[in-house]
């Protein structure tokens, strides 16, 4: 498929400033994606190290004592809270054991006490073993998912930034027809989002450009459902940029802008490319790109608030008897919640244990 093109002066061009842009979303969704895979690591990951201890050498303990319950969210994530009491070898130990994998099940869950026969300090359910595997292949789907997407994003942001620098010098352009992908227009400006499906390259990478006021692509052709705008490969940087309908991103003069347009524009019946604006349809809301990053601001938020309350609470709560600072410190996880019963017992030492911070009788700290 060919499509018509321009006919740009042989000397190394250079690129005005801003020509590739980084999307909007990349500023909230890696730092999200990235903290919510080390989040699972850090919380998950010592419990599965844990019961593959306790698989080496298991003890199922007979007279323990099991209370807790398991919760099933979208149909297929269970996750368990237990507290475990037994007696070994003389000692008593109480624990708090957190057991997530993915299963689909109806009714309840039957489960055991298990401790290791090498280390009886250790301790889990029965249900934990059996779902070990299930738990370490859950975790790492998550963590490559979630840390994967997190180091692309980074990866691409770096690409990004590399090719902004190769463009402040000269370098000879080569015109190339590239897809546009999305349009929106905010402001009287156009965010497209165009990749490299078209060229003799075909390296199908995607990138993201803001028009000025007033400027749209040169459309050139269609690609099935998508439009066909005009690019330059700049030198041998590794995205090319998309031009705008007057080439006012090259930097050179006006005659020979016109003269690179003349050929384009005989080769269009109407003796001018089409406008951006009736060839592609144009989002008139928020693009998809924004409202993920808004919606993960949000989540961030809500995220920093509870977090914020909770350390408010564990370090400067005038009670310990605070009802949401009792139920946020018993969903934390096991290090974090231990912490804030430490910060808790130091304040109110005389008194009972907030829910969350008792004993196996409920009413001693933990």
């Amino acid at each position: 498929m060919t499509f018509p093109t321009i006919k740009l002066p042989a000397r190394p061009l250079t690129l005005k400033r801003g020509v590739i842009s980084t999307p909007f979303a990349y500023y909230f969704a890696t730092p999200i994606l990235l903290a919510i895979a080390v989040f699972m690591v850090a919380t998950e990951a010592p419990g599965i190290l844990r019961d593959y201890k306790i698989s080496q050498n298991p003890l199922v303990i007979e007279n323990g004592d099991i209370r807790g319950s398991c919760t099933t969210r979208k149909a297929i994530f269970t996750t368990c809270e237990v507290d475990l009491s037994y007696e070994h070898g003389g000692q008593r130990y109480d624990k708090d054991v957190e057991v997530m994998f993915v299963d689909v099940h109806t009714g309840s869950y039957e489960t055991g006490l298990v401790i290791s026969a090498d280390r009886p300090d250790l301790a889990t359910i029965t249900l934990g073993l059996d779902m070990l595997w299930n738990r370490i292949i859950t975790l790492a789907a998550f963590a490559l998912l979630l840390g994967g997407g997190s180091l692309a994003m980074i990866f691409l942001a770096l690409r990004i930034l590399r090719v902004r620098g190769r463009l402040r010098h000269p370098a000879p352009l080569t015109p190339v027809p590239v897809e546009i992908t999305g349009m929106d227009k905010k402001r009287n400006r156009l965010a497209v989002t165009y990749a490299d499906r078209l060229s003799e390259r075909k390296t199908k990478r995607v990138a993201f450009t803001r028009f000025e006021a007033g400027q749209e692509p040169i459309i050139i052709g269609d690609a099935g459902s998508n439009a066909v705008a005009l690019a330059v490969w700049h030198g041998n940087t590794s995205l090319p940029v998309l031009l705008d309908d007057r080439l006012e991103r090259i930097e050179m003069s006006d005659r020979e802008r016109e003269d690179a347009l003349a050929p384009l524009y005989a080769a269009t019946p109407a003796g001018r490319p089409a406008a951006a604006s009736s060839s592609v349809p144009v989002k008139t809301g928020l693009s998809l790109a924004r409202r993920l990053g808004l919606f993960l601001l949000v989540v961030l938020l809500i995220a920093a608030g509870i977090f914020g309350y909770w350390l408010w609470y564990v370090t400067s709560a005038s009670s310990q008897f605070n009802s949401p600072g009792m139920d946020i410190n018993d969903l934390m996880p096991e290090a974090l919640n231990r912490w804030g019963c430490d910060q808790l017992q130091k304040r109110f030492a005389d008194g009972p244990a907030p829910f969350g911070c008792t004993a196996a009788d409920y009413r001693s700290w933990k």
